[in-house]
């Protein structure tokens, strides 16, 4: 592994761009300084694409307390427990 690191950048959150991508400013640092701040833009499939595969990576842990709602749980009248 390289100490190259990828992060959100803190305090800038997602925000919409080219009539409906998605973009996420990313800081890049190597070695503990900062190198440069980048964009990643995903459209609304690939943003989906990868909200469903966050959610699986996710699914067998519990949620924090102050999860947003599509990660807390949700019981169904005479149903199982469902994320």
């Amino acid at each position: 592994m390289t100490d190259w690191r990828i992060n959100p950048v803190p305090g800038r959150g997602l925000r919409r761009v080219n009539g409906g991508e998605l973009a996420l400013l990313l800081q890049i640092s190597r070695g503990g300084r900062h190198q440069v701040i980048a964009e990643l833009e995903l459209t609304p499939a690939e943003a989906e694409s990868l909200h469903a595969a966050l959610c699986y990576a996710l699914g067998e842990q519990p949620p924090p307390p102050d999860a947003h709602e599509c990660r807390r749980p949700v019981r169904y009248p005479g149903g199982r427990q469902r994320y």
